[in-house]
């Protein structure tokens, strides 16, 4: 994956999709690990639950019934979810805006001022160091929700980004009146 392209002051609002970037198709693999070990301690409890009917004299469902339709569940979860979710990932640094779409059932846009960014944070769990990945973390001025996550970057694509929005806070720092 390319970095960003420099920021375009005449891009479009909303951008198109076109315009907008993915996130590193390995992300699927990290999401379906997430998926696989989440779902399998769910599973293993609903293992224990149809052990425990074992002897129970009139179970409301057949021994094994809960375990394979919670197993097929869990699996085509687990497919498919992140699949989704992946598609569902876009965004892209503007000029004066980091613009973010995401959510499979729910569509989520989030414009993020770049003049209303605190800190920022690049982060990576075990699994995306494995894999090559990592997150930028913005945090901005508020104190609900004031934290966007971009998941699934190249390492390096990570700290590109994380240094351009760093940049433009450099460059462009509040008035002195604004406090």
């Amino acid at each position: 994956m390319d970095a960003s392209p420099p920021p375009d002051a005449t891009a479009p609002f909303p951008p198109s999709k076109d315009a907008l970037r993915t996130l590193d198709p390995s992300v699927r693999a990290v999401w379906r690990s997430m998926w696989g070990l989440w779902g399998g301690a769910l599973w293993l409890a609903v293992i224990f639950y149809d052990l425990t009917r074992w002897y129970a004299p009139d179970p409301a469902l057949p021994l094994g019934v809960p375990t394979v339709a919670v197993g097929v569940l869990l699996g085509l979860g687990a497919w498919l979810w992140p699949y989704w979710q992946y598609r569902a990932w876009r965004f892209v640094l503007r000029p004066n805006e980091l613009y973010l779409m995401h959510g499979v059932i729910t569509h989520v846009r989030t414009v993020v001022p770049l003049r209303r960014i605190q800190h920022l944070d690049v982060s990576q769990n075990i699994l995306e160091r494995e894999f090559g990945l990592g997150r930028l973390v913005v945090h901005t001025a508020g104190s609900r929700s004031s934290d966007v996550t971009i998941p699934g970057l190249p390492l390096d694509d990570a700290e590109r980004l994380r240094d351009q929005v760093r940049q433009f806070i450099l460059d462009d720092p509040l008035p002195d009146n604004s406090l």
